[in-house]
């Protein structure tokens, strides 16, 4: 992670709070020219816009108005009632609005403290306004560097109601595209301090496509406590680690059962909504989020919390799955009352009472009501419990349904599960770790209580026969881990008999051995401390020269080593070391990279240069800086060095309160004569900023960043060898992950 962000936190808010003035008074003036706006006479058209209705003049318009009205959708909701008597108007005038634009800054306090921001924009604004330009570009810069996160308002609220703390175990489990995801890592990061915290993040898609996209996320927070995975959420498979010497079923602290959903409550942002809604996709939705949360309710640890939310505001898809859930666990499972855990946040208790209508308008009150036909589209489930006595335990009031006038917000329902016992149809397991717990308590098993579904129950028998795993809660075997596999390091993907993989085929993972003499060499040049733990080094590939060396904490390791049959690994760990050109020529044929280096910092005692803000100004400006150019400080420090990588890292001096107040760390190259850094071009951005110098541009061949303080032309390499060099990180300033073979984005 990033340890200055927090510090900087309120560097980045003094941007927002500028920008977010003007963006205010820019969203006044936009919808005052929308009202003004002269309606166009039908059937004219722009030539220009190639046959298109004209739309808004200039930079807000262009393409035809979507009339934002379905007579379906509104008589549904008006007959369930959710929203308060006498707001419906309101409820509607709000869907109809575009959603405003939100972000939030990467940080490990809660919200808001000026962490989260609310603009009074739509992103079509943002991106189209000539005003706005400046402001855009900083959205995207900050983005990409992993600063801030451009995510929406109610999306943020499940991962606070998670209560994460850095030593949970986290199954996120339809987590893409990862904008949630990159919250739950954030938390996991809260001490600074601690570069491998005990606990992690397993996200998991089933799309294979969007799983990229997670990783692409995941990666600009660069830890090494993350595992991306691609399987079906109602079918995950139970994972299994190693305890002692002995296999342990893995239950997870914290789970994130964000489900697939109908969508209603994000008409302000997918304007398709309004002519493809009907009750239809709700009913066909239902199921499918029953099993998953079934399944995530099924690898909680006891005292866990999972949250089930969705962006629909239909019951069928809400508190049909929670009341069915609760009752299918027998008391397994609580509804938490969270209504004190965010203040200021306005929200309608769930309901207790709702009817079924099907996509023609039919409404039935009781699935005895149901006729044969309707029954493989209508199920039992999707209706509230008939004993009053036992909907009024479930105390489904406690749901959160969040409207879209109340907060200027999208639509969205919450609900917190803890889970009390296991489930009734699985055996004793772990309780929820806690920090001062020592150890675990001693787990039986029993075969003839092994299967994890209960037969008497349909979908639990469904479930049962996709996953096949046959496994139970609480089982664990006391036969030796280390298999051959596991003694070669090698987590390879899984076998295709066992599972069907689609989409691309991943490289194997595989730890660095403890006798590779890969590592002594790197160890020495960069004066290592003994409690480097080596052991969580991996690269991607078996065969040939190692060009990458990523990093992952020891609890994934331990995840890693024991359940390559089982799990299909998209993505894990950071890159901490890359291959030079000639290595071999150099005492240390790896140098550092930039994304692992605050993972990697408190463990390197040697090639660190002390630089001044003002170094770090030119550093960053300049594409290969002479020495000469250095403070005295710095170039003393440099000229005594051998070539090769080197740690550049800016302290802050608090009797100087105007110089920027937050530590930098860089990864530099020493050459011959000259030095430069090897940082991705948003993340140079990023630092400039924090330091008050004005970013002109970028010569795009070059890659250098123009400011009023520096050159339009770098200094040329010295050598042949810093020649090769800039050549093989020319990609550098432009993806931390571009030409990266091992990195797992596919081209495209």
């Amino acid at each position: 992670m990033q340890p200055e962000v927090q510090r900087a936190c309120c560097v980045v808010a003094c941007c927002l709070r500028s920008a977010c003035s003007a963006a205010w008074a820019m969203g006044r003036r936009a919808r005052g020219r929308r009202c003004q706006q002269p309606t166009q006479p039908e059937g004219e058209e722009d030539g220009s816009d190639g046959g298109r209705k004209r739309g808004q003049a200039g930079w807000e318009g262009g393409y035809p108005e979507i009339i934002k009205e379905n007579k379906l959708f509104e008589h549904y909701y008006q007959e369930l009632k959710i929203v308060p008597e006498g707001e419906w108007d309101q409820f509607m005038g709000s869907l109809r609005e575009p959603l405003p634009a939100t972000l939030r800054i990467t940080g490990y306090k809660r919200y808001p403290e000026e962490l989260a921001w609310h603009t009074n924009l739509s992103r079509k604004i943002l991106r189209k306004s000539p005003l706005l330009a400046k402001f855009h570009q900083f959205l995207v810069s900050e983005t990409e560097s992993g600063n801030i996160s451009r995510q929406e308002a109610v999306s943020m609220i499940p991962p606070l109601l998670l209560n994460v703390e850095p030593h949970h175990k986290i199954l996120d489990m339809c987590a893409a595209p990862g904008s949630k995801t990159t919250q739950l890592i954030e938390m996991l990061h809260a001490d600074m301090s601690v570069p491998f915290p005990e606990g992690f993040v397993i996200a998991n898609d089933v799309d294979n496509k969007r799983c990229y996209l997670l990783v692409h996320q995941a990666k600009r927070l660069s830890s090494p406590c993350i595992m991306v995975v691609n399987h079906d959420a109602s079918s995950i498979p139970r994972l299994t680690v190693d305890v002692d010497g002995r296999k342990e079923i893995l239950f997870y602290d914290r789970i994130l059962c964000d489900v697939p959903c109908s969508g209603d409550g994000t008409m302000r942002k997918n304007i398709d909504v309004w002519k493809k809604w009907t009750t239809l996709n709700s009913l066909q939705l239902h199921g499918l989020q029953l099993r998953i949360a079934t399944r995530g309710a099924e690898q909680l640890a006891e005292g866990g919390r999972m949250v089930y939310s969705t962006c629909s505001l239909n019951p069928v898809e809400d508190e049909a799955v929670i009341a069915a859930l609760l009752e299918k666990s027998e008391g397994a499972l609580e509804l938490a009352d969270v209504s004190a855990e965010l203040p200021g946040l306005k929200w309608m208790p769930g309901v207790s009472q709702w009817k079924v209508m099907t996509r023609d308008g039919q409404w039935f009150a009781d699935w005895h009501e149901v006729p044969q036909g309707r029954h493989t589209q209508i199920r039992p489930t999707m209706f509230p419990p008939k004993d009053l006595e036992k909907l009024q335990a479930m105390h489904l009031e406690r749901c959160l349904r969040i409207l879209p006038h109340h907060q200027n917000t999208g639509g969205f329902f919450v609900a917190v599960l803890i889970k009390k016992a296991p489930m009734p149809w699985n055996k004793r397991q772990p309780k929820v770790q806690s920090k001062s717990a020592e150890a675990r308590e001693p787990r039986a098993s029993s075969p003839a209580t092994s299967t994890e579904g209960n037969p008497s129950d349909p979908s639990e028998l469904g479930n049962q026969m996709i996953t096949g795993t046959g496994d139970s809660e609480g089982a664990h075997t006391t036969e030796n881990t280390e298999s051959n596999e596991k003694k070669d390091g090698v987590c390879g993907p899984p076998p295709s008999k066992k599972m069907k993989l689609f989409g691309f085929k991943e490289d194997p993972f595989v730890f660095i051995p403890e006798d590779d003499p890969l590592f002594p060499p790197i160890e020495k040049f960069y004066a290592l401390d003994p409690s480097f733990p080596r052991m969580n080094l991996l690269t991607r590939t078996t065969e040939g020269k190692k060009r990458q060396l990523y990093m992952v904490s020891k609890e994934l390791r331990n995840v890693l080593l024991n359940n390559s049959e089982k799990m299909k690994v998209i993505n894990t760990g950071i890159k901490v070391w890359r291959r030079n050109n000639s290595g071999e020529e150099f005492d240390c044929a790896f140098r550092l990279a930039q994304e692992g280096i605050y993972t990697l910092y408190p463990f390197i005692k040697s090639r660190i240069i002390t630089v001044s803000m003002e170094d770090v100004k030119t550093l960053l400006t300049q594409e290969n800086p002479f020495f000469r150019k250095l403070s005295s400080e710095a170039y003393n420090q440099v000229k005594d060095l051998t070539k090769g990588s080197v740690v550049l890292k800016y302290e802050p001096d608090s009797a100087n309160p105007d110089t920027l107040q937050c530590p930098i760390v860089l990864c530099g190259w020493r050459g011959k004569t000259s030095i430069r850094t090897f940082v991705p071009k948003n993340e140079r951005l990023h630092y400039l900023r924090m330091m008050g110098v004005e970013v002109l541009g970028e010569k795009k061949n070059e890659g250098v960043i123009l400011t009023n303080e520096s050159a339009a032309s770098p200094e040329q390499p010295e050598d042949e060898e810093d020649a090769k060099q800039t050549a093989e990180d020319s990609c550098i300033p432009d993806s931390a992950t571009a030409c990266d073979p091992g990195a797992a984005e596919p081209s495209r």
